[in-house]
This record gives C-alpha cells, sequence and structure tokens, in this order.
C-alpha cells in the first residue's frame, strides 16, 4: 500500500506535535508600555477555533491561544467577536489591536496589514483502513478518493502521477468511501479528516505525511495587525514562540484537537 510513498520523502514533514514558530529567533525585545493591551478581533462561527459556548461565552482554540499569548507576556488582552467581513476594517478603524481568525495572508491582505509567524498549517494526509478491517471491494492500490477539485487533489496531480484520482463531491464522501471499503485510501485536508476520525475510532487511521504545500495549502495560520504595528507583531511572534518552546502550544492543540492530524 505504501510503495509509492518514498517518492516524495522530502515532502512529508512528519512531527507529532505542530511546531512552526521560529524557535531559534530569540528576540526577546519589546516595550510593554508601547502595547498596554491587544484587543483581539475573532468570529464566533469557526469551531473548534472560535465560537459561541454553550452560554453564549466565546470559546475554542483561538480564545485560548489569544489568553495564553497575553499571559506569556505579562499584557492584557480582550477578545471581542465580529462579522467575518468587517474584521479589517474594525481593526482599521481602530476597534481592535489584532485579528486571530484564520485570516489567510493574500497579496491584497498584506498590503493592509502585517501578519505574525504561522502558529499553525493543516497539512494533508492519507486515510486509510485500519490493520484487520475489510478489503476493498475492487483491489487497487492506485485508486485514491479526493473531493473534487480540492488543493489536496491538484497536489496529488502535481506530486503523485501514477495514482488514479476517485472524485467525490465532499471530503466526508471520500472518508466515507474508505469506511465502506469502496477504496482503498482518500487524500484530504488533515484538520477536517482529524475529526471524522474521532467520529469513526474503530474504522480509519491517518498513514503517512503529513504533506506540506504553501503553494497548495496556504501558509499557515497566522495573527493579523494592523499596518506598522510592529511593536504588538513583535510581542505576539515572541509569546507564540515561548508558548511553544514551553509545550503550552501542544497543550491547547490537544485540548481541542483530539486526535492529532500532524502524528
Amino acid at each position: 500500500m505504501g510503495f509509492f510513498f518514498a517518492v516524495l520523502a522530502s515532502l512529508a514533514n512528519a512531527q507529532t506535535l505542530p511546531n512552526h514558530a521560529d524557535v531559534q529567533a530569540h528576540e526577546d525585545v519589546f516595550d510593554p508600555a508601547q502595547i498596554g493591551a491587544i484587543r483581539f478581533l475573532t468570529t464566533n462561527d469557526f469551531p473548534p477555533l472560535n465560537f459561541r459556548g454553550a452560554g453564549g461565552e466565546l470559546a475554542g482554540f483561538h480564545i485560548d491561544l489569544a489568553a495564553a499569548i497575553c499571559t506569556e507576556i505579562s499584557v492584557k488582552c480582550t477578545v471581542q467577536s465580529w462579522p467575518w467581513e468587517q474584521l479589517g476594517s474594525a481593526m482599521e478603524n481602530g476597534q481592535g489591536d489584532a485579528v486571530i481568525a484564520a485570516v489567510a495572508i493574500t497579496p491584497d491582505r498584506a498590503q493592509q496589514m502585517d501578519f505574525s509567524q504561522a502558529y499553525l498549517k493543516f497539512p494533508a494526509r492519507f486515510v486509510v483502513r485500519q490493520q484487520g478491517q475489510l478489503p476493498a471491494k475492487e483491489e487497487n492500490d492506485n485508486k485514491v478518493g479526493v473531493r473534487e477539485g480540492s488543493a489536496q487533489a491538484q497536489f496529488l496531480q502535481a506530486h503523485f502521477k501514477q495514482l488514479e484520482l476517485v472524485p467525490f463531491a465532499n471530503e466526508r464522501a471520500a472518508l466515507d468511501a474508505v469506511k465502506f471499503a469502496d477504496i482503498d485510501r482518500a487524500f484530504v485536508d488533515g484538520m477536517r479528516a482529524s475529526f471524522w476520525l474521532n467520529e469513526n475510532p474503530d474504522c480509519c487511521t491517518f498513514d503517512d505525511g503529513p504533506y506540506f504545500s504553501s503553494r497548495y495549502f496556504g501558509e499557515g495560520l497566522t495573527i493579523a495587525v494592523k499596518r506598522g504595528s510592529d511593536n504588538t507583531r513583535r510581542a505576539i511572534n515572541i509569546a507564540l514562540r515561548r508558548l511553544q518552546e514551553n509545550g503550552k502550544f501542544a497543550e491547547l492543540y490537544l485540548k481541542w484537537f483530539p486526535v492529532n492530524f500532524y502524528d
């Protein structure tokens, strides 16, 4: 099953926990007096990153991360929820200091905002049935399920030309096809697959990888700050590095992502 994986060994960056902060950049100098507090802006509709809890409170990985950042560098912080389409203008108009809401780095946004270093990247992963599960109904080691038109499908077309892609309308359909032995494996977004695996613990597992590609899967999650807010950006980067070094980031990651999509 894994005979072709050696082709892209250099692309697979296996690790047990995410570690995207530059731990070699020991930049510890910033002026807390120039910050005072960091007012984070987020949304409330993207679980498990940011959402409303049962009591109406903001919850999620990003909410915990914002609190950890401020604790780590000893500054006050608040987190406010805004509609997605208003996040940029709210920060520009002085309603907040930083956006922590999975804002992608695009050329247009790079002209309007500055960004922290990446703290979380979403790799692509192969998902297969666990040992002892039924074999595929049609034995074909080259077939792999993908969401039609997805970045994962494009990645395979570019780097795994020997594979026969089986398109599905969405990732869940591709994963269900693996579960019910219609195909041997699927190649999908690792984060979304991790939640599906959490729902199907006796069925399937990750196999090989993870596979990272800025071209196909993006630069990863960063925190946006107002253009020119170098002191705030530097302080956030320092906090992210420290959280990586002391293990607190890993604790937050495992709290909100019970199936590790990096392992």
